[in-house]
């Protein structure tokens, strides 16, 4: 059995297509919902700390009907300033079961998220960069044990 984390983004369909660009959005949902599994019942501030990486950052910004939009970053400190790195605002179609990147800083502390960020820079336009860097990303999560639950 091959399973979604298995796959590479690129490979379900055609890169900087409409129908590509829809299977990373249900892919970011899937590993979305792995490190947030009751996304549906959160509201207001939450974190995730694990040994292995940064402490991760979830606010749940907006919320409609069939909608949900979060932050998810990492927190870092630079001349007394919080800089939030990256910091990614996530809208999530319930109804839909995507979940699409709408903006991020691309300019990161994080090595893995930069490695990321130039590999896939050039190669389609900015809400496929965005979307497959989320995607990526959520994969890193969830192998760093994050998960956020209602407390």
């Amino acid at each position: 059995m091959l399973f979604d984390h298995e796959l590479v983004p690129q490979t379900i369909a055609r890169p900087g297509s409409f129908t590509g660009l829809m299977s990373v959005y249900e892919s970011n949902f899937l590993r979305l919902m792995q490190v947030v599994p009751e996304l549906e019942r959160l509201d207001g501030y939450y974190q995730s700390k694990t040994a292995a990486d940064c402490t991760l950052h979830l606010e749940v910004l907006d919320r409609s009907r069939y909608t949900i939009t979060v932050s998810l970053s990492y927190f870092f400190y630079e001349d007394g300033r919080r800089i939030a790195d990256p910091d990614m605002r996530i809208r999530v179609y319930l109804d839909g079961q995507l979940a699409e990147a709408m903006s991020f800083n691309g300019d990161h502390r994080h090595a893995e998220l930069r490695r990321l960020w130039r590999e896939h820079r050039r190669e389609l336009g900015a809400r496929w960069r965005r979307n497959v860097v989320l995607n990526k990303w959520l994969d890193y999560l969830r192998d760093q044990g994050h998960l956020i639950l209602e407390r």
